[in-house]
């Protein structure tokens, strides 16, 4: 890989319910299959990004929450998954503690960023789900992140809240990582026959021009039953819409990095 180092993406949104951690999981999964050797970092408490690739969060002995509290290192936290060249640090319930641990300690938004120097040359990217909120850990996501990815869900009020998401992009772009960028808008659980979603397509492209992702992630059946069986879902039902949706959205985020890469 020579001087290369991972390309860092933060998956985040404070909206729940959003798809976030679908998308989070099968945008790296989805990488893997592309020869692309990616970690998947779960810094959500929920923990589900780590069971949607197979890992049980209870063998785990440590999580990201040591990587953030303590000075474990990061290769001693990576779990290889069974998937193509996709690896996990996984999360556990103790993480809901770290967002106050942190407080007190030095450099605490720049922890991540410090843990995970050691192991960017080992990948070409590393994908972060971010919990769904404002707090500290995801300021260390984005303080660590070169991009970040949006997912929005195409319903009524899917703008909501996306202000206050772009307020802290600012102000971690001010304060603690100045080259921070939009990697992109993801519009998730889209029916093209409802006249909101295309609304919702409309009002999105207006706020966010130039920066929406063409692939849009369809509802389905399949998407939603992947999780529980621990698997992404090229993995699960490689033929389903959804499989398709991700394997494009992967394409197009290849294909920018090459454009300006």
């Amino acid at each position: 890989m020579g001087d290369f180092v991972a390309k860092v993406i933060a998956v985040a949104n404070q909206k729940g319910g959003v798809g976030k951690t679908t998308s989070a999981v099968n945008i790296a999964a989805c990488l893997g299959f592309n020869k692309k050797k990616t970690l998947l970092i779960d810094v959500d408490p929920q923990g589900n990004a780590t069971s949607g690739v197979g890992i049980d969060k209870r063998s785990c002995r440590y999580t990201t929450y040591d990587l953030l509290v303590s000075d474990t290192k990061a290769q001693d936290i990576i779990v290889a998954t069974q998937f193509e060249n996709l690896y996990v640090m996984p999360s556990g319930m103790d993480l809901a503690a770290a967002e106050l641990e942190i407080v007190d300690l030095p450099n605490r938004a720049q922890r991540m960023k410090q843990a995970i120097v050691s192991v960017k040359a080992e990948f070409d990217y590393i994908i972060i789900d971010c919990p769904p909120s404002l707090g500290l850990i995801t300021t260390n996501a984005l303080t660590a992140a070169d991009t970040i990815l949006v997912p929005i869900q195409c319903e009524y009020y899917a703008l909501e809240g996306l202000s206050q998401l772009m307020n802290t992009v600012r102000r971690v772009k001010r304060q603690t990582n100045p080259h921070i960028e939009l990697e992109g808008v993801l519009l998730t659980m889209y029916d093209g026959r409802l006249n909101l979603t295309q609304q919702v397509v409309t009002e999105v492209k207006r706020f966010f021009p130039k920066k929406v992702f063409s692939t849009v992630i369809p509802r389905g059946v399949r998407l939603s039953e992947a999780p529980s069986f621990g698997m992404p879902v090229i993995y699960y039902d490689k033929s389903c819409k959804g499989a398709h949706a991700y394997l494009d959205l992967v394409h197009e985020i290849l294909k920018k990095e090459r454009q300006y890469g």
